[in-house]
């Protein structure tokens, strides 16, 4: 028997595509990896070829599209690169060809003789198919157990591409993720794993993309397991039933858009808006250039509390908006963490804005939806959960005000885990009360008990308050004195504002985010202006 060798397939080594690597790597100690990543040249011939056919197949919104595309590439900036303790650096490209058991070699035709000649050489047990070109038999049958599609759609309804389009195209309530065995048609093989999401009520093709990207990665990671363990029971699909779908033209890219405006968050659609963002996003440019040296050095925090597609209301972001903010952060912002910005007596200068990120309450969305999207742009965040609800049914006051039943919320294997991922988690005390109102006695013991309970399941020797509802006067300075005398290290705040010059360890200003910021009013709060 072959040992545990493992070749890939790709045309794009994509943020999914690397997570999904290192996860099934990380899962079963002891694998080689061969990664075949398929980048043809392409000549001027070939281009030019393309753009016709993409005029002959979209009409006159090619020219726009094309224009928009090379106006974006020439305003926007490199995404930054994240530091070596930010969450999500394990799946960086660098950080993959680093793994001593992998190899990632580009090759000019993934079916030409010299990739065929490599995977022989390297006598993989198993193929896995991630974001490559459709395969052919001589190189999809090298691997002893054959090669495996990780396809984010349901089969054989929709196969094809892209994920999640055509299933909002006809108006279904969930999409599929399956991973089949790879045979000559496309999408047809059997079944060796199968799941589904649910569409929420605001969900955007791109959000729902972003939620497929971690359940695929999920579903691969445990249909290799069950493969390379030889319990997988493949199941035949119907292959001459179902649909297969293509890429969708502009015309219908843009009815998508003109049907999702309904959900979708504030000035995130639209050719007017779009153009705005782009200007915008040139004017921070500028700021940020020319005046940035001469504004008071600052430090902005930004304060969410919920990513999801189920509401829009003043405690939520959608998560495409939310995935669009944390890549504009990255690419026109310096990061730090909490850590950072705590050890800030005096803000240093810095040629971008300097913010940091963080979550009140401990909703199970910032597990869930909002930690991958950090992760996957290298965004340090801190995350302050009452003690006293996480791990339960008992709902925030807040919510029982606004007539919501109780919210899912975050459990503590779920905050452990976000703590191993390189995120911060303190104290937002235990049932999330107003420390202004409530006696002193019941304060102290609040501050107290939260303080102990992230010590004692987390393992945390200092801890951060964040002090519900955070407005001024929900904080006095007696009670102030109270959190210094409890051993926290620091407390923050909620009722707008960036911290100029200094930081106050126990007074940290925040600006709230909410689903109604468009992309250019975003980038102007985190101006801390």
């Amino acid at each position: 028997m072959n040992p545990a060798r493992i070749v890939v397939f790709t045309a794009d080594p994509s943020y999914s595509v690397r997570k999904g690597i290192v996860d099934i790597d990380e899962a079963l100690p002891g694998l080689q990896w061969l990664v075949l990543w398929h980048a043809p040249s392409k000549s001027v011939r070939q281009l030019l070829k393309n753009q016709r056919a993409n005029w002959k197949r979209n009409g006159w919104r090619w020219i726009p599209y094309q224009l928009g595309d090379i106006a974006q590439r020439l305003l926007a900036r490199p995404e930054r690169p994240a530091s070596d303790a930010a969450p999500g650096k394990a799946y960086t490209l660098a950080a993959l060809r680093s793994r001593p058991n992998l190899r990632l070699l580009r090759v000019d035709d993934l079916h030409g003789q010299a990739a065929l000649d490599e995977v022989r050489q390297f006598s993989p047990r198993l193929g896995l198919s991630l974001a490559a070109p459709i395969l052919r038999q001589p190189l999809f049958d090298l691997p002893e157990l054959g090669t495996l599609n990780l396809h984010k759609g349901k089969v054989p309804e929709f196969r094809g591409m892209p994920p999640a389009f055509w299933e909002f195209w006809t108006d279904k309530s969930s999409v599929g993720c399956t991973v089949h065995q790879v045979d000559a048609k496309l999408d047809t093989g059997d079944i060796v794993a199968e799941t589904s999401l649910p569409r929420a009520p605001r969900a955007t093709v791109r959000g729902m993309q972003l939620q497929l990207d971690e359940s695929g990665c999920d579903l691969m990671r445990k249909a290799v397991t069950e493969v390379l363990a030889g319990r997988a029971v493949p199941t035949p699909q119907s292959w001459h039933a179902g649909a297969t779908y293509r890429k969708p033209t502009l015309t219908q890219l843009a009815e998508m858009r003109r049907r999702e405006r309904p959900h979708q968050a504030f000035g995130a659609t639209g050719a007017r808006q779009f153009a705005k963002d782009l200007a915008a996003r040139a004017a921070f440019q500028g700021l940020t250039g020319l005046a940035w040296p001469r504004l008071a050095p600052r430090l902005t925090v930004l304060l969410y509390h919920r990513v999801t597609d189920d509401v829009r209301d003043n405690l939520s972001v959608g998560v495409a908006q939310f995935e669009r903010q944390m890549a504009l952060l990255r690419q026109h912002c310096q990061l730090v963490s909490l850590d950072q910005a705590l050890a800030m007596t005096e803000v240093p200068r810095s040629d971008l804005p300097l913010v940091a990120v963080s979550f009140d309450d401990g909703y199970l969305d910032n597990y869930a939806l909002a930690a991958p999207v950090l992760r996957r742009h290298g965004v340090p965040a801190a995350f302050f959960v009452s003690t006293g609800i996480m791990d339960s049914d008992q709902p925030f006051p807040h919510d029982v005000r606004r007539g919501n039943g109780p919210l899912p919320v975050m459990n503590w294997d779920q905050l452990r885990q976000m703590r191993d991922w390189g995120f911060t988690i303190g104290s937002h005390t235990v049932n999330h009360i107003d420390c202004a109102a409530e006696p002193e006695s019941v304060v102290w013991e609040e501050l107290l008990r939260s303080r102990d309970d992230i010590q004692r399941e987390l393992g945390l020797d200092q801890v951060v308050l964040a002090y519900p509802y955070g407005g001024r006067q929900h904080m006095t300075p007696q009670r102030l004195d109270l959190v210094r005398k409890a051993g926290y290290v620091g407390c923050l705040s909620a009722h707008g504002g960036s911290n100029l010059a200094r930081v106050d360890r126990f007074n940290v200003l925040r600006r709230g985010i909410n689903w109604e910021f468009s992309d250019r009013a975003f980038l102007y709060e985190c101006l801390g202006r």
